[in-house]
């Protein structure tokens, strides 16, 4: 009999389950479970998007595109970027259409890293990032950010952290877990940083349609000098509600797109076309579904924030995505009794900080990607879970 466990491949092995799922697989054998865990919208696509797809369904477009998607999609893209952001991109050769933004993790990570590189990425952050280093045979290099700084990355943390093996910095503003943004001034810092260093960057920016108040999100390839050594990644699963669906994009040079898509071709061969022609209205049409969904967020945003001040916990306002980062510590519970705990006494489901970060000890994540009525219901069991410790 063969033992697998001598035989799986020594990088999974070492890779750690997401943090994440644990508190999910007890929360679904539960009754009665308001759930402020889940990174997902909780609207449905918009009915134009979702109709564009039947239509092309009927029209029997069900076949393999281009291993680089659509042209008219990537065509969409860059012309949105230009627009919203002053930055060119050429549809033909700097542009890839993905399986959801987790396969562009995971593409620029294999394009750009060989094994023993050094990718520095800041912590508290999305759980797979590490991961996806860590497939490749390259080192993850945490970088820990302060609470008191609003969990901001600066310069001074980043060159604590740089050796001659380092070759990426992987950066996500709007940040999942913590809400956080990065103003002009303080991503030109780390442009800067990125220049002196010689540095590749990966910026994240599945979140920058969702910032509130008068705050627009920054694409950091539009800062100066900075498109020669971006990757830009984005998708449609959270500003059009299409996490199904399942389609992402990268924005880069060409010799970063051609290595994305030669792993690419050989493994997905294509994002589905349906999903395509979805992400093609959606760009065209789905704006003002988007603010609508926004503004939603923005409501819910101000109510959660209000409601952890309230109760004593502390937390900063977030500024982006639709999470938030409260401060428990004060309970004298660690984030996983806590999180463990609210969720056996009160049915109420968070995000243990540690799963984003060692810096996410103390913290709880708490997503108000839910109705007012689930937030206002998970509020109250939660200040009952308080008084009661």
């Amino acid at each position: 009999m063969i033992d697998w466990n001598k035989n799986l491949a020594t990088t999974v092995q070492h890779t750690k389950q997401s943090g994440i799922r644990r508190f999910f697989d007890i929360a679904s054998t539960m009754e009665d479970v308001i759930s402020l865990g889940i990174g997902e919208p909780d609207f449905v696509t918009p009915w134009t998007i979702r109709e564009s797809c039947i239509y092309g369904l009927e029209r029997g477009y069900t076949a393999y595109t281009s291993n680089k998607g659509l042209y008219e999609l990537r065509h969409a893209i860059t012309h949105m970027y230009e627009r919203d952001f002053q930055v060119k991109y050429n549809p033909n050769d700097e542009v890839l259409i993905t399986v959801g933004v987790s396969e562009a993790v995971d593409l620029a990570m294999r394009a750009i890293l060989n094994p023993n590189d050094e990718i520095l990425i800041p912590e508290p952050c999305y759980v797979s990032y590490a991961a996806c280093a860590t497939l490749v045979g390259a080192k993850a290099i945490a970088v820990p950010t302060k609470s008191e700084n609003e969990f901001k990355v600066t310069p001074e943390d980043l060159e604590k952290h740089i050796t001659p093996k380092t070759k990426a910095l992987l950066i996500g503003y709007p940040n999942n877990p913590t809400g956080t943004i990065l103003e002009y001034d303080e991503l030109l810092a780390i442009a800067n940083f990125a220049q002196k260093h010689n540095l590749i960057v990966i910026s994240d920016e599945i979140y920058g349609d969702l910032t509130y108040g008068e705050r627009k999100h920054i694409c950091f390839s539009a800062l100066p000098d900075m498109k020669e050594r971006s990757i830009i990644l984005n998708g449609f699963s959270k500003a059009y509600a299409m996490t199904g669906w399942r389609l992402g994009y990268a924005l880069a040079p060409k010799p970063v797109i051609d290595a994305m898509n030669k792993i690419h071709q050989y493994t997905m061969i294509c994002a589905p076309i349906t999903a395509q022609i979805a992400g093609l209205e959606a760009i065209r049409n789905g704006q003002k579904h988007m603010k609508k969904m926004v503004a939603e967020y923005d409501r819910r945003r101000r109510l959660i924030y209000e409601g952890f001040t309230s109760m004593g916990l502390k937390c900063f306002e977030p500024k982006g995505a639709f999470y938030i980062f409260p401060d428990i510590s004060s309970t004298g519970l660690s984030s996983e009794e806590f999180a463990e705990q609210l969720l056996l006494r009160q049915h109420v489901a968070v995000v243990p900080g540690t799963a984003f970060g060692e810096c996410g000890k103390g913290f709880i994540r708490a997503s108000y990607a839910t109705s007012v009525d689930n937030i206002s219901g998970a509020l109250a069991r939660i200040k009952n879970f308080l008084d009661n410790l």
